[in-house]
């Protein structure tokens, strides 16, 4: 490849992890972009795990082997199995040299070659039972630190990797590393932006999507979505008391009681409202499923050593609540059931539709301008 075409492949790799919204577009764009600019069949991104010592495969793509996957769930390799990532590489930065990469074949280092310092039999062992000819491994470094490695392969009979081949490398995972950087700084941005500070939950922009979502998939579908509202009781007492540095801990580990709880549902959504009303959006179960997650939490927060317990309300649209046009009567629902529930100190969860809790609330008329509080209970 001349050297014209290989700054076109370059340009076209930086466009492709620009365009990437997502760790997983930003791994696959990656991977494909580095594996059609040094002509390869196959390519991968791995990530290093220091804690756990291994490193795990984020992506796989090309023509791939037996066993391989597009985005595995558990490919992992133990780290001692490749020295190189965790112990050459360093040895080269410390020596003030830059973390280069190298070429490995299917039939292992010639004699005498001066890259044999690298050499890894697990690797070579690798290409051999996967059918590929060479590999070039290039680490991935972030923050002057090795991240993971960017991984091209090519098929047995293919031209082997050069030295030319490994230096090129070296630029396309510099190029790799500046977009993973930037989708994990979006991806930190967007955690921000929908993730209560406190507890960790989603917080009420998150439901306000997810809900709208719900019910628009409820209207063309048919599919069951079930709100829950909580209100945890005893927050102020406890702020008065022991301060509110202790009130922040009740508030965590409600939490943590409602993550467990909603864990119960699959797919459900916990999150804090705000100050000390939480909720659980659930899309799929069933009501009677609901409810009993429902009163399980109750039961649970009765026991924490703080606080008074909860109160709860529940709306589901598989419950006779009549007709769930939008987002917000299904909250009004849930935040009325609460309010029953508070007021007669119930250690239950109140039902709207079933023990004569209140369903008739209205719906906001179709004119009616957009209302981003249109989910808030009490102010």
């Amino acid at each position: 490849m001349g050297e014209d075409a290989r700054l076109r492949a370059v340009v076209t790799l930086a466009q492709a992890m620009a365009a990437a919204h997502t760790p997983r577009q930003s791994w696959r764009a990656a991977a494909l972009g580095a594996r059609d600019a040094l002509g390869g069949s196959f390519a991968a991104v791995s990530v290093w795990e220091r804690e756990l010592g291994r490193l795990r495969v984020l992506v796989n793509a090309g023509t791939l082997a037996e066993g391989e996957e597009d985005f595995p769930e558990e490919e992992t390799y133990p780290v001692h199995q490749f020295p190189e990532i965790a112990e050459f590489l360093h040895e080269q930065w410390a020596g003030g040299g830059e973390p280069n990469a190298w070429v490995e074949t299917a039939a292992g280092p010639a004699e005498g070659d001066a890259d044999a310092a690298g050499y890894c039999h697990q690797r070579v062992a690798a290409l051999r039972r996967r059918g590929r000819g060479s590999c070039v491994v290039a680490p991935i470094v972030l923050r002057g630190r090795a991240w993971g490695e960017l991984y091209v392969a090519r098929p047995v009979g293919a031209q082997v990797f050069g030295r030319s081949d490994a230096d090129f490398a070296t630029v396309l995972a510099s190029v790799a590393a500046a977009g993973i950087a930037q989708t994990e700084r979006l991806e930190e941005v967007r955690k921000l932006a929908y993730t209560d500070p406190l507890t960790g939950l989603a917080n009420r922009r998150a439901v306000d999507m997810g809900l709208d979502a719900a019910v628009e998939r409820h209207r063309t579908s048919g599919t069951i979505v079930s709100l829950v509202v909580c209100d945890l009781n005893g927050l102020k007492r406890v702020n008065d008391t022991h301060g509110h540095a202790v009130g922040d801990r009740l508030l965590e580990r409600f939490g943590s009681v409602l993550s467990l709880c909603g864990a119960m549902l699959p797919g459900t959504l916990a999150a804090r409202l705000g100050g000390d009303e939480f909720c659980l959006l659930a899309v799929g179960p069933s009501a009677d499923e609901v409810v009993r997650v429902s009163e399980e939490l109750c039961v649970r927060a009765g026991g924490m050593e703080l606080g008074e317990g909860v109160a709860c309300g529940v709306a589901s649209t598989g419950d006779p609540i009549g007709e769930v046009r939008s987002a917000r009567r299904l909250f009004r629902l849930a935040d009325a059931a609460q309010y029953r529930a508070k007021a007669a100190l119930a250690a239950k969860p109140v039902v709207a539709g079933r023990d004569g809790a209140v369903v008739r609330l209205a719906d906001s008329p179709p004119s009616a301008p957009h209302d981003r509080r249109r989910f808030r209970g009490r102010t």
